[in-house]
C-alpha cells in the first residue's frame, strides 16, 4: 500500500507541471455576409516587429489557395506546410465558427500579436483582417471585410 502511494504521488507530481504548460483558448469566428464561397482563414502569431512565430489554425482545404492569405504568406515565407497549429474546413458567408485550441504559456502575454488573414475564391483577400495583442483576458474584435466579429479568450 505504502509503495502504491508513493507511486501516485511520483506520478502525479510529475504530471501537473505538463498541465500547466498550455492553456485553452477559445476563439468565436463570425462571418459577415459576403456572398461568396467559403472562406480561407489563418489565425497566427507574430511578434511586435511582425516576425512569424507560429500558426494557431489554419481554415481551409486545398494549399493551393493559401497564397491568397498573402500577409501569413509572407511572414511563413510560402511554407504552408510548416503549421504548427491546428487545421479546419474553411468558413462560408454568414456562418459561425468556436474552436478551441490548447496554446503554449510560452506564447500568452509574451508580447506577441494575434494576427487573422482571410481569403475566399474570386473575391478580394483580407490580409491582417485583425491584429491584436495576445494577452489574457477577453478580446471582442470587429472585422474589417470578412468577419462581422472575431472573438477569443483565455
Amino acid at each position: 500500500m505504502k509503495t502504491a502511494l508513493t507511486l501516485l504521488t511520483m506520478t502525479t507530481a510529475l504530471a501537473l507541471p505538463s498541465l500547466a504548460e498550455a492553456r485553452p483558448v477559445t476563439f468565436k469566428i463570425n462571418m459577415a455576409n459576403y456572398g461568396g464561397r467559403g472562406a480561407y482563414l489563418a489565425i497566427y502569431l507574430t511578434d511586435a516587429q511582425g516576425h512569424y512565430k507560429s500558426t494557431l489554425w489554419l481554415a481551409g482545404g486545398r494549399a493551393r489557395y493559401f497564397g491568397h492569405l498573402s500577409d501569413w504568406m509572407a511572414v511563413t515565407g510560402g511554407r504552408p506546410g510548416d503549421v504548427t497549429g491546428h487545421t479546419g474546413a474553411s468558413i462560408g458567408s454568414g456562418q459561425r465558427s468556436e474552436i478551441i485550441i490548447d496554446v503554449p504559456d510560452a506564447l500568452i502575454d509574451a508580447g506577441y500579436n494575434l494576427r487573422v488573414d482571410l481569403a475566399a475564391e474570386n473575391m478580394w483577400p483580407s490580409a491582417s483582417e485583425i491584429v491584436e495583442p495576445f494577452n489574457t483576458g477577453n478580446h471582442d474584435l470587429q472585422g474589417r471585410y470578412y468577419l462581422s466579429s472575431f472573438a477569443f479568450s483565455m
